[in-house]
């Protein structure tokens, strides 16, 4: 981590990642980015679905590839680049073939590592291959869901999930939340954890480097007026006054389960997360 020196009251608490050690380009490959529309939230009628977003700097969104489907052909890692719309690098490598994508990087895998998505490739950091090919105490990301439909998990900065066992058909992993959850064991995923595992340690240091990012101001629901949330109104400083905690739109929130009692994939979590694990 890098810290600076105080010469702001802002400046004395900031700590961002040192990306001069690890990042190698500074300008992303063009044919692989485009465009990406700010909605600050807002669906396709233009209501706030998603709060306190909104403003921002100008960013270019990065094609990164989470399908995997060059298989058997040996990929060689050019750059390591920062990627504005996530907490992980992503590295451009260039397939043996010539053709170049962006990819989520390993916590250890440097400019001029190679790796293989194979169903036969090696236990080796970067490799890609089907759950039930690897080992069990295997640290693996880009985790996916059903075989072949592009990696849905583990995917942020840090994170890893650990194969416990193999059985009938299925794959037992222990995710970050330490929910063990059973998946499809033709599903692909690949081996090592995702890079950048300091991003938990940053320290905006100021409201500011918030609105850059694109993080609108959070207001007490005490602080509003009756009409705005249930724990508005009052003369002065007030408590909640209600027994439960409760959202800006009244439902009850600390201890209450919120998932679906008959989600159609309750069958795959064979032991849900520990309550307030950090």
């Amino acid at each position: 981590m890098k810290s600076y020196r105080p010469t702001t009251p802002s400046r004395r608490q900031l700590l961002t990642v040192d990306y001069r050690g690890v990042l190698t380009a500074s300008k992303p490959h063009k044919a692989l980015t485009r465009g990406f529309k700010n909605r600050a939230g807002r669906n396709s009628d233009g209501r706030i679905t998603m709060r306190h977003q909104g403003g921002g700097h100008k960013r270019t969104y990065r094609l990164v590839d989470f399908i995997y489907s060059k298989h058997d052909i040996p990929a060689k890692i050019e750059t390591i680049e920062y990627d504005p719309y996530r907490s992980a690098f992503i590295a451009l490598v260039c397939y043996a073939d010539g053709e170049r994508r962006y990819h989520i990087v390993s916590k250890n895998q440097k400019v001029g590592d190679k790796f293989t998505v194979s169903a036969k490739a090696d236990i080796k950091e970067g490799n890609r291959m089907p759950l039930k090919a690897i080992p069990v105490g295997t640290f693996v990301y880009n985790v996916e869901l059903k075989p072949s439909n592009g990696a849905k998990l583990i995917r942020s900065a840090g994170n890893y999930a650990e194969v416990t066992s193999h059985d009938a058909g299925f794959t037992m992993l222990k995710m970050p939340s330490s929910e063990v959850r059973r998946i499809d064991d033709n599903a692909w995923a690949s081996i090592g954890e995702v890079s950048n595992t300091d991003h938990h340690l940053e320290n905006f240091g100021k409201a500011g480097k918030s609105r850059w990012k694109g993080i609108r101001p959070t207001v007490r629901g005490s602080a509003m007026n009756p009409m705005d949330h249930p724990y508005g109104g009052g003369e002065g400083r007030q408590g909640r006054g209600l027994r439960y905690a409760k959202t800006l739109w009244g439902k009850h929130v600390g201890g209450i389960k919120t998932r679906t009692p008959k989600k159609y994939s309750n069958y795959l979590i064979v032991s849900r997360r520990k309550k307030d694990k950090k």
